[in-house]
């Protein structure tokens, strides 16, 4: 289905979102959080923030982050399987930027396979840079995971550019 960009509505995840993301999660990669660990993130952890995005009162994606002080670092971010490819994991990622600058970070940090050629191209298209490896990160076949930083541009991201 073609999405309507300007039509996206992005807000908070709730507890009653959980199942929908958990199904986005299963969809997007090999080691997927459970329904207990986005539970947990939502009641118990002060510094997670995560937050969906719909279109048409339907949870197409969502991304997660921590904001600790003056950085942010992505915990999750996907699109769901059948939306993929219009440009929205750009849009969800520009909207992560500008809610961590909201809540007051300077830098933002992730990782990523090194073998996700497709993410490490969005993720540079928004500022991030290779700064170091996480030898045998990820737990189903463990690859390394590249850890990438941004500095981020808060005059850009407060006008709403992308």
């Amino acid at each position: 289905m073609k999405v309507d960009v300007n039509e996206l509505i992005y807000r908070a995840m709730t507890m009653a979102d959980i199942p929908a993301i958990v199904d986005i999660e299963h969809e997007a990669f090999t080691s997927p959080w459970t329904a207990e660990a986005f539970t947990n993130e939502l009641m118990n952890n002060l510094f997670a923030r995560y937050m969906i995005m719909e279109y048409e009162g339907q949870i197409i994606g969502y991304g997660g982050m921590w904001v600790i002080m003056d950085e942010a670092h992505v915990t999750n971010i996907a699109v769901k399987a059948d939306f993929r490819g219009q440009g929205l994991g750009s849009c969800l990622l520009a909207e992560l930027q500008r809610t961590a600058v909201f809540f007051g970070a300077v830098k933002m940090t992730l990782e990523v396979r090194p073998s996700n050629e497709i993410a490490q191209q969005l993720y540079r298209k928004y500022g991030f840079e290779p700064a170091g490896i996480r030898p045998r990160y990820y737990s189903d076949n463990n690859e390394d995971a590249l850890i990438m930083w941004a500095e981020l541009d808060h005059e850009r991201l407060k006008t709403g550019e992308q």
